[in-house]
């Protein structure tokens, strides 16, 4: 899957596109295991205080993070929309496990890893529904987070194999 093939609307996606000089099954493995997701997920200083994946759709996605003061912020469980192995993930924080509405939906994620040479291609878009929202995340800094949570995966994966 490519860019191409998730029909991007500039006006609500925000999208990273990166080479990861990582196989895709250890990315695939950052992303899937909350003991190894916990270490890279958001931006430090903050940090991922609690993680539980049940790694199916309808299954519960849920992080909660910490700012550098230690104080956690208020989180809802999202849930997996699609699970191809090694491949792609899509979750929401709009429907929580089995489906559920949780009412207060901010986005939709894909997340692509494709073999690309000796590593990944990792693709990761952020679906809103209003381009306010959209916006928002952006000014928020979706751009420079995800960078960085990327670049501290491939920091953890490189350094534990």
């Amino acid at each position: 899957m490519t860019l191409d093939d998730l029909n991007i609307n500039p006006e609500l996606d925000l999208v990273l596109s990166r080479y990861v000089p990582v196989k895709p099954a250890r990315v695939w493995r950052a992303w899937t295991r909350p003991e190894e997701l916990m270490q890279w997920f958001c931006p430090r200083p903050w940090k991922v205080v609690d993680c539980r994946i049940d790694l199916r759709p309808g299954g519960e996605f849920y992080t909660q993070m910490a700012g550098p003061d230690g104080v956690a912020m208020p989180a809802e469980a999202g849930c997996f929309l699609e699970v191809v192995h090694e491949r792609r993930l899509m979750f929401t924080d709009g429907l929580g496990p089995d489906y559920r509405p949780t009412g207060s939906g901010f986005m939709s994620a894909i997340v692509i890893m494709e073999p690309e040479g000796e590593g990944t291609r990792y693709i990761a878009v952020a679906r809103h529904g209003k381009a306010e929202t959209r916006q928002q995340h952006e000014e928020m800094g979706f751009h420079h987070g995800w960078n960085a949570a990327l670049d501290q995966l491939i920091e953890m994966a490189l350094a534990q194999p």
